[in-house]
């Protein structure tokens, strides 16, 4: 093995790395989802069955590994920050053994409870194959958990980005494979198509797993020898290690495993509650439209917005332990302005043109533009929420993130209970509409709980003009642009190409509308990649002055 290629990458390099890693699978994501809509014998109803299923299965991957990576990574990069390489491979090695075991067993559980969970719990028994189908990825996903934690630790971000694009490729391939053969042999038959697309999850779960198994083989020699050359290395017991693993994990798992419950809050009430007012086909239908569609769209800031906080959690918890306060206060302010521009355009975009991207993707399942416009409102309040849920859990408040999301996850299930099944014909925010509110107000709840806390711990300089007043009007300057353009080039093009260039232009014009506003500091840009060259190219054109 070549000397180097297990290396470090700073913290905003990480950041653009998975940016770029999020992009290309939210990309790949769209597609399978576009092919499984608009599939016939799939649509709406498929993605019902496939997406029940997903969410109890979630629902088991985050009580076996979702807090995992975060943790380890807090852990590790303690202990590499210090010169302990020692006891950070130690964490590694007793970790892949614990959480291996409690994957097997969770997916034992999913396996031979998938007859109850979908009959009685789920109330959709077409989701059994589909839970059978997803059981055995509950313990790969757990393996290569902490595989990525361990290496994120490390500041190798690379290998988290390239392990998880080539999941993403290895199931969307898989899917269409699937799927595709399944229709065909069938005649259509959508419960098994839904299986079909959960078993793609399975099989590009294992195949990521041999993918971080050859990597880390192949940087193993190198991992020994700084071992060797260990400082400041403390011996603690087996006992004590797992303890320690499972004093930060259980707290950051707890945030992930609320986010899931607050999921299946609508996988077991949406269905429920719509079939007080319309047949269950049709409550099925609208449960899907939900999980299918609309999730898919709303979610994309949010997979966005996952580069900064696996990226901040190592970096945080590493800066700290260096003692450099000053640099945790700047990443942290930087961290919250760059989510509020990614939150802001992406919520008001959506919210304009819901028809247009629903046209878009899904041209063959058009319903839900509504829901969709309605959902919107949630994607700042859950951006900010996972962003200051990575930095309290960097600077070791892990409880607050998982108190504040439980809270308003209590107010989701109470809102559920009573609006969904208020008929839309006499409230209009009642049946599907409600529970997208519900979901609006509870990460409204958590983001404003986190705010306060986050503030009270680390003082901040973030003034009302550059974090909310300039990026409200980059986003006001966007949205009128491109509503002028829109409605300009319909007349000219298809409503799919009208589509694609409006976005385009709304993109090129908050661009320039963040940088005619001086949103970023000088030191703010120097964080990012290449952000010297950049910051001599707008003195060069006069926006900041020498």
């Amino acid at each position: 093995m070549k000397k180097g290629k297990l290396k470090k990458e700073g913290f905003m390099k990480g950041v653009a790395i998975l940016m770029i890693s999020q992009i290309l699978i939210k990309i790949l994501g769209l597609i399978y989802r576009m092919y499984i809509t608009n599939r016939e014998g799939f649509g709406d109803k498929g993605n019902a069955i496939y997406a029940s299923g997903f969410q109890i299965y979630a629902l088991l991957l985050t009580i076996s590994s979702i807090g995992v990576p975060n943790a380890l990574s807090k852990l590790v990069s303690e202990r590499v920050a210090i010169g302990d390489n020692k006891g950070a491979h130690r964490i590694f090695r007793i970790a892949i053994i614990t959480f291996g075991t409690i994957g097997f067993l969770c997916s034992t559980l999913l396996f031979y409870g998938a007859n109850i969970i979908a009959n009685n719990w789920l109330q959709i028994p077409e989701a059994e194959m589909s839970l059978v189908a997803l059981s055995p990825s509950i313990f790969f996903v757990s393996l290569i958990s902490v595989i990525k934690g361990y290496f994120n630790g490390r500041e190798c971000i690379k290998v988290t980005a390239h392990s998880q694009s080539l999941e993403q490729i290895f199931k969307t391939v898989l899917t269409i494979i699937i799927v595709e053969t399944i229709a065909i042999a069938t005649g259509l038959n959508t419960s098994i198509m839904a299986a079909g697309a959960n078993l793609a999850t399975t099989l590009s779960a294992i195949l990521c797993f041999g993918y971080l198994y050859i990597y880390y083989i192949g940087v193993r020699k190198e991992v020994a020898q700084e071992v060797k050359k260990t400082k400041n290395y403390k011996y603690k017991s087996i006992t004590k290690t797992i303890k320690e693993i499972f004093s930060v994990s259980i707290p950051m798992s707890l945030t992930p495993l609320l986010g899931t419950i607050n999921k299946n809050i609508d996988s077991m009430t949406v269905v429920r509650g719509l079939k007080k007012f319309m047949t269950e086909s049709a409550a099925k239908a609208q449960y899907g439209i939900l999980s299918g569609k609309v999730d898919t769209i709303v979610t994309l800031p949010m997979s966005f917005n996952t580069a900064f906080v696996t990226a901040l959690v190592p970096s945080l918890s590493g800066t700290i332990a260096k003692g450099r306060i000053d640099e945790v206060k700047k990443r942290i302010e930087f961290s919250i302005l760059i989510t509020i521009l990614i939150g802001l355009p992406c919520m008001v975009g959506i919210i304009i043109f819901a028809t247009p991207i629903l046209k878009l993707l899904f041209p063959n399942q058009l319903s839900g533009s509504f829901i969709l416009q309605v959902s919107a409102t949630s994607i700042i309040f859950i951006v900010l929420e996972q962003t200051m849920s990575g930095i309290l859990q960097g600077i070791g408040k892990t409880m607050i993130p998982a108190i504040a999301l439980g809270v308003g996850v209590i107010a989701k299930l109470i809102l559920n209970i009573i609006l969904i099944p208020i008929n839309p014909d006499t409230f209009i925010f009642g049946g599907t509409v409600g529970a997208t509110i519900s979901t609006t107000v509870c990460h409204a709840i958590a983001c404003f709980i986190d705010l306060k806390t986050m503030k009270k711990y680390v003082k901040l300089d973030m003034g009302m003009g550059q974090y909310i007043i300039k990026p409200i009007l980059a986003t006001g300057m966007m949205a009128i642009t491109s509503i002028f353009s829109y409605k300009y080039l319909l007349n000219i093009f298809s409503a799919t190409i009208t589509s694609i260039i409006s976005i385009i232009v709304a993109i090129i014009i908050y661009v320039i509308s963040i940088i005619s506003l001086k949103i970023f500091s000088k030191n703010q840009i120097f964080m990012i990649p290449y952000g010297e060259k950049i910051y001599k190219i707008l003195e060069t054109v006069g926006i900041y002055t020498k």
